[in-house]
């Protein structure tokens, strides 16, 4: 196992990005970089034992700060969608940056993705990230402190572990917005990749993809993803669903939830036999198959087009703040926040 440190672009202001390199016993690698606390590069066998880079994204700070749509970034301090962009806590009113279609807050603006963390390797396979926010950016109460640790093992795991404390009373949803194809980010679309996710309900969203608060069953819907299907087999449906959002982009309530590690879904490219195996100790993921993808180039100059790569975003679900009946991520000042994803790499 080894860590090593390169620079990987520099702003325009001067301050320079840094690249961290994993690599395990393997040959996995995997690259974060400190904007955005951001995935570039996960590099994994296939059942040839050929290596390719299954993350689709830019191989330039450009590509990431000009062309981005949240390639492989942490986001936060609300990941997701939240309705109206505004909230409430004990009677007070936080307005947020309505950053999509003057409606919703997406992604809190970008805050995370944008900003410059902090980094320190912490073992020979591991490098935590560190980020302040502070009070009010974006309309968020409180200074919250952020870190977050990728962690490589020989099992062909990438864990990521988060935490974060604030010192108001605050909302906190924190996750990667990662894009895999398991193809090689360079393969064309996921429509082949079978998909399933351990998930008997979802959340239905309105026109502007916030929940309306309906925690449905998947049954007898395209949404039933509880055995392993095709992503392209039912994603032109023209159910309501799938028209407000052009595909599938929906928030899964992940079975059993109660803050330990679950499985929440497993992919798999037929062609290469490499596999994704997602586990989380939060109650949602968001399936998001790249719908609205434009083409904008990406690694080797090659275009980021639509379906080209799919996001597993393990999450509390969308609008939480203002949906009561959802499991909720409002914590007191003080509390700490903690969650645990792995994306595990296999082989068949």
């Amino acid at each position: 196992m080894a860590v090593t440190v390169d620079v990987f672009g520099t702003l325009e202001d001067g301050r320079k990005i840094e690249k961290y390199t994993i690599e395990n016993s393997c040959g996995m690698k995997v690259s974060v970089i400190t904007y955005g606390a951001t995935l570039t590069n996960i590099f994994v066998p296939d059942k040839n034992n050929n290596f390719a880079d299954v993350l689709v994204g830019f191989d330039d700070i450009d590509g990431f700060v000009n062309r981005s749509d949240y390639q492989g970034v942490t986001v936060g301090p609300y990941a997701n969608r939240i309705g109206g962009a505004r909230f409430d806590i004990d009677g007070t009113e936080y307005k947020l940056t309505a950053n999509e279609n003057g409606v919703t807050c997406l992604h809190s603006n970008g805050e995370f993705n944008t900003a410059v963390w902090d980094a320190e390797i912490t073992d020979d396979n591991s490098v935590a990230f560190l980020y302040a926010s502070p009070d009010g950016l974006n309309g968020f109460p409180g200074n919250t402190d952020v870190r977050v640790e990728f962690i490589l093992t020989d099992k062909n795991e990438l864990k990521l572990e988060y935490y974060a404390v604030s010192d108001k009373k605050t909302v906190i949803n924190l996750t990667n917005h990662a894009y895999f194809n398991l193809g090689g980010y360079d393969s064309g679309t996921i429509l082949e990749h079978e998909i399933s996710i351990n998930a008997s309900h979802f959340t239905p969203v309105d026109k502007f993809s916030i929940p309306t608060g309906e925690i449905k069953s998947v049954e007898g819907t395209v949404f039933d993803l509880r055995k392993p299907v095709k992503i392209g087999e039912n994603i032109d449906d023209s159910c309501e669903q799938m028209s407000f959002t052009g595909g599938y982009d929906h928030n899964f309530c992940i079975d059993g939830y109660d803050m330990t590690l679950k499985k929440a879904a497993d992919v798999k490219d037929p062609a290469t036999g490499r596999r994704l195996k997602v586990y989380t100790t939060l109650p949602g993921i968001q399936f998001y198959a790249g719908n609205f993808l434009k083409g904008a180039k990406g690694k080797s100059s090659k275009p980021i087009n639509k379906r080209s790569g799919f996001c597993l975003e393990t999450q509390f679900y969308p609008d939480t703040p203002n949906k009561p009946d959802f499991p909720q991520c409002t914590f007191e000042a003080g509390e700490v926040f903690t969650c645990e994803t792995v994306y595990k790499f296999l082989c068949d």
